[in-house]
């Protein structure tokens, strides 16, 4: 039972009890005799007794008093009660006159329980409420002039809250509902809509705004945030899966405002109990587990209890820190944390033939562009051979799904970096086809936040006062959160049959000028005027668009309407192996015509022009 469910019960069974207690006390005040003599006859005392207490239950439900957080309640619920106590006794005395020719109601007995009906039913509640008044005034992570965007029941709890805290000025609400205009939340005036914004911070002098209205629809949230971020104030939001059902840590759900919650769509959701359900009692490797995605992969599927789950990464600071996370979180997990590179057939071996892995996730790849353009060599020898091996040793020990990490720059790819990502591709389909391991392939966008991704550079850029650089003012990109990748990941191994390429439809791609503006305005600044941003040009095979489908694959819908399958591209499957064998002695010897190689797999590959001899 939920605390919300608990709370209603208890309120129930005491407005019962308590309307029992004040008719009772009424019955001794006037001397009434209840008349209760066995056996049992129905007379107008005892259906009185009996029928107010459902009757005040019923007129509470009906004002809707079960779902107030009396905490935060305010005049107009406080007039409820009153209200719903005199029409249970107002109801039940007509009812009893008319039933029974003996009632002894009269209109002292009515006012009489009434009165110590409503202090029983008032008084409890308003001891709840006079409690959160004595706690102490303490400091608040929201401090200064405060704006409220939203007067619905978040920003009244907001409100509510906040007035406790010493350091914080509430000094105006925001709401588009016209008719709460000119209206008060605890002393605090709702001056108007959106347009009010920016004349409102600059009138009241705001130093931080909070969005508060977590049910508010995408487009509109983000069309109000980007006025929000014109006013330089620190903005703040309260996420939309937050829900009032606990308020004392409410102030530790409100966050600031985040690159994301402006990429303009909604963001993906899965049932994680559902879908990684299959990950229960197995044994798990997640290679690259100490990278952006992998941890996020290891933290996932610790929630799911697998049989034991492995990490396994290359560089051992990363995975010792995503290893002491999951020990303090997940005490009971079986988590097993090994060093190592998958470009290493004698360590993978080992590893598969030790542990025995039922499922694989394989995170582990070189993808900074730029740096794999001026060593191609290494970008195959990991992302192409370091998939290959373990794509054998997962057949040889007989896994049953093998998952791959890939990437949308595996689409008719301009660097080495997104090529070598389509062979991985292509080695796993065709291992799926000589295999009875489900071998799968998910692909998408770029991930907020990642390492080495667009947003820590820029982050580290402001902190040195700027200026921002972008290679190109039309250079755009599709864009997803960590959660959305590795609930991608997660579907693609509960629903794979073998073959499949996964991907998540992004909505419409984002401009990365407009989120160096974004995030500019979200520190406060204005863009070109406080923080430059400077145009650097195309890196090395960097293209202003990318793609998440070549042409040829086509499109299957999925359960999750935000989630298709690419259709498998007929390749030739013995050409393929048979370059990889010459590929593997080329980057060894680190000989030069690696990229005529790539090209002849990955005929969509785009060869710089200045490597093309």
């Amino acid at each position: 039972m939920n605390k919300k469910i608990l709370n209603i019960t208890l309120f129930v069974i005491y407005d019962l009890i308590s309307t029992i207690a004040s008719i009772g006390l009424t019955f001794l005040l006037l001397g009434i005799d209840l008349d209760l003599k066995w056996p049992w006859v129905w007379n107008a005392n005892l259906f009185y007794l009996c029928a107010s207490p459902f009757l005040v239950v019923f007129f509470m439900y009906v004002f809707k008093l079960y779902n107030v957080l009396w905490n935060f309640s305010g005049f107009f619920d406080a007039f409820k009660i009153f209200v719903s106590v005199f029409a249970a006794h107002a109801t039940v005395s007509v009812v009893n006159v008319a039933l029974f020719s003996n009632s002894q109601f009269s209109l002292t007995f009515l006012i009489i329980s009434y009165l110590i009906n409503v202090i029983f039913c008032f008084g409890v509640r308003y001891l709840i409420k006079f409690r959160s008044y004595q706690k102490p005034v303490t400091e608040s992570t929201i401090s200064g002039n405060v704006m409220i965007i939203g007067a619905g029941s978040a920003g009244k709890t907001i409100i509510s809250e906040l007035s406790h805290h010493k350091g914080v000025h509430l000094r105006c609400a925001i709401d588009d509902d016209k008719a709460k205009h000119g209206q008060y939340i605890s002393g605090v005036l709702i001056v108007g809509g959106r347009e009010k914004i920016i004349a409102s911070a600059e009138k009241y002098d705001i130093d931080t705004i909070i969005f508060a209205i977590p049910t508010c629809p995408l487009q509109k949230r983000v069309e109000i945030l980007n006025i929000c971020q014109e006013t330089k104030c620190e903005l703040k939001i309260l996420p939309a899966l937050y829900a009032f059902e606990d308020v004392d840590n409410f102030q530790s759900r409100i966050r600031k405002v985040e690159i994301e919650d402006l990429l303009g769509r909604p963001p993906i959701k899965i049932n994680l109990e559902e879908v990684a359900s299959y990950l229960r009692d197995k044994v798990v490797l997640v290679t690259g587990g100490g990278g952006t995605i992998g941890s996020e992969l290891c933290r996932q599927i610790a929630s799911q209890k697998p049989k034991q789950l492995i990490i396994f990464d290359v560089y051992e600071n990363n995975a010792y820190e995503i290893q002491n996370e999951l020990k303090h979180d997940f005490p009971e997990l079986n988590l097993t944390t090994l060093i190592g590179s998958v470009r290493d057939s004698r360590r993978m071996d080992y590893l598969f033939r030790t542990y025995k892995p039922q499922i694989i996730y394989h995170a582990a790849a070189h993808k900074h562009v730029p740096l794999m353009e001026d060593s191609p060599n290494e970008s195959i020898k990991n992302n192409v051979f370091g998939t290959y091996k373990t794509v054998q040793c997962a057949h040889k020990y007989g896994a049953e799904k093998f998952v791959l990490i890939s990437t949308d720059k595996a689409v008719n790819p301009t660097n080495i970096m997104g090529a070598s990502k389509r062979i991985c591709e292509m080695i796993v389909q065709s291992y799926n086809n000589r295999s009875n391991t489900d071998f799968v392939a998910v692909r998408f966008g770029n991930v907020l936040g990642s390492n080495g991704s667009v947003i820590p550079l820029f982050k580290k850029q402001l902190e040195h006062g700027g200026p921002l650089t972008v290679t190109h003012p039309n250079i755009i990109r599709y864009f997803m959160t960590v959660p959305e990748a590795v609930s991608l990941v997660l579907q693609a191994g509960a629903t794979a049959k073998g073959g499949e390429i996964f991907v998540l439809d992004m909505g419409e791609p984002v401009k990365i000028l407009d989120l160096a503006e974004n995030l500019i305005r979200l520190s406060g600044f204005t863009p070109y005027k406080d923080i430059q941003i400077e145009f650097t040009g195309l890196r090395p095979g960097e293209k202003l668009y990318e793609e998440l489908l070549m042409s040829e694959e086509g499109l299957k819908d999925t359960e999750n309407e935000l989630i298709y399958i690419g259709h498998p591209i007929d390749f030739d499957e013995d050409e393929l192996f048979e370059t990889l064998d010459v590929m593997s002695k080329v980057m060894y010897n680190e000989e030069a015509n690696m990229l005529k190689l790539v090209k002849k797999i990955v005929p969509t590959y785009q060869i710089p022009k200045n490597k093309q001899n």
